[in-house]
């Protein structure tokens, strides 16, 4: 027997697998979104499975389901944390000319985020104080984003010129 002589599946059987994948996805979002807000309260090193769970009253293997482990899940906080400073610290700024301006409008951003994070906390600033003698993948992935995210400001601005020239 080929395989076209295989009865095919019903389109709404064979859509299933693409919603069901869409629905893992936005549950694993939901479950990040509730990660770093916990995060943000409790540090990273107090992520737990179970902590999680009952945040986002699920059953433990459900969330354990979408990552492995809680070094993933870490790590997932990590980007996420990273993924949104980029959004409301650099991508805006990148409408300002280049140089000064451009690091003017950074550097006003991080600090609309930071007085928003006061009641909260930085990931960033946790991190490092909770990964800073803890080599391994989520210290790695820290540093990583850090050193992403602090790349614009240390590019060389252009070389001011003499007047006339």
């Amino acid at each position: 027997m080929s395989a076209t002589d295989l009865p095919s599946r019903p389109a709404r059987a064979r859509a299933r697998p693409g919603k069901a994948l869409q629905k893992g996805q936005q549950t694993k979002a939901a479950i990040v979104d509730a990660a770093l807000a916990l995060a943000t309260q409790i540090g990273l090193e107090g992520l737990s499975i179970g902590a999680l769970a009952e945040a986002t009253q699920m059953s433990k293997s459900g969330v354990f389901a979408h990552f492995g482990s809680r070094e993933e899940l870490q790590i997932s906080v990590v980007r996420e944390y990273h993924a949104r400073f980029e959004q409301q610290v650099f991508y805006p700024a990148v409408d300002e000319a280049r140089g000064l301006p451009r690091l003017r409008a950074m550097f006003a951003n991080w600090m609309k985020l930071t007085s928003v994070e006061l009641d909260s906390g930085c990931i960033y600033i946790s991190g490092a104080v909770e990964f800073d003698d803890r080599p391994g993948p989520v210290r790695d992935e820290l540093a990583l984003s850090v050193q992403t995210g602090t790349r614009p400001c240390a590019a060389p601005s252009p070389r001011p010129r003499k007047k006339g020239t």
